[in-house]
């Protein structure tokens, strides 16, 4: 297969990625309604877990976690749990867009904490571009956070959470599988989520009180999982066929799928403001994307025997 018959299938997949991922935000907006956050953000890991292990047994993967990994996953499943935690929390009373909108900063705190902590060079262009992204997502907040109070910046919490994800991420890929890395932190989430919980409920916090769910919401939080497994799985294997650099500016197609739903399941629609931080945000994004390939590319030209950074 030639390297144009590879990405075809990679860019189908995440296309994929994106109409599903936002399917995981809808399914835990409704199951929010009636179910605690914790539960819901539990319920998720279990469910993926469950669904992970017969695909791992299937392919054949070992399923043994080496000594210099198994701190990484413990850490990956933490900030798991806080990403799940905090989005849960806020598309529980906030439109799926708005807060779709401003957890996409993520790339720019991946971006800054690069720079600051692990000293990676950093153009003074993506910086700037970084701080025009941060202020496409007050655009968002300003509103949201006038309607929802301090809920608004949860999605602030996912995203930095997430860039954590992506940075460990990194780390661990190159010590185990990527299919064996969903289920290893599933599992490892799974486990951390209920001290959490137990707690929680002893304390009487209601996001953190274990609340079987009932009737109908078994479904929603059953489909939290579902929606979380099928849309990481394609973005695990898009990346197998295609380079991050011609799958990331897809990502921001995100956001229409989740405004489509939003609508469509809770006639939530954007307002112009909201329009506004999202265009600002998405053009940040887009940018550092391009420096970003260019940096790789001149790289490339000066010293091809090298990776690129």
């Amino acid at each position: 297969m030639d390297r144009e018959d590879r990405i075809l299938p990679g860019v189908g997949l995440m296309l994929a990625f994106c109409a599903i991922a936002p399917l995981i935000d809808v399914a835990s907006k409704l199951a929010a309604q009636e179910v605690p956050v914790g539960v819901v953000t539990l319920g998720r890991f279990v469910v993926q877990g469950i669904l992970m292990l017969p695909i791992v047994l299937f392919m054949g993967l070992p399923m043994a976690i080496l000594p210099r990994a198994f701190w990484l996953t413990i850490s990956r499943a933490a900030v798991a749990i806080l990403s799940t935690y905090f989005f849960v929390a806020a598309v529980r009373v906030m439109p799926i867009a708005d807060a779709l909108a401003i957890a996409f900063v993520e790339p720019f705190i991946i971006l800054l904490i690069g720079k600051i902590v692990l000293s990676e060079q950093v153009g003074p262009r993506r910086l700037g571009a970084s701080v025009v992204g941060f202020t496409g997502s007050l655009l968002v907040i300003q509103p949201s956070f006038a309607e929802f109070g301090p809920v608004a910046f949860y999605p602030l919490g996912t995203a930095l959470s997430f860039a954590l994800y992506m940075l460990i991420t990194r780390h661990l890929s190159r010590l185990m599988h990527p299919v064996t890395m969903q289920l290893h932190t599933a599992f490892f989430a799974s486990v951390l989520c209920l001290p959490l919980l137990a707690v929680g409920h002893a304390l009487g916090e209601p996001s953190l009180s274990f609340v079987l769910p009932q009737g109908v919401f078994w479904i929603w939080v059953f489909c939290v999982g579902l929606a979380a497994t099928i849309s990481h799985m394609a973005m695990t294997y898009a990346l197998m066929f295609a380079p991050s650099s011609t799958l990331a500016p897809l990502h921001y197609l995100e956001i229409v799928g989740a405004s489509l739903y939003g609508y469509l399941v809770f006639s939530d629609f954007p307002d112009a403001m909201t329009w506004t931080g999202i265009a600002v945000i998405v053009a940040s994004g887009l940018y550092i994307i391009h420096r970003e390939h260019q940096v790789v590319r001149a790289a490339r030209v000066v010293t091809p025997l090298e990776a690129p950074r």
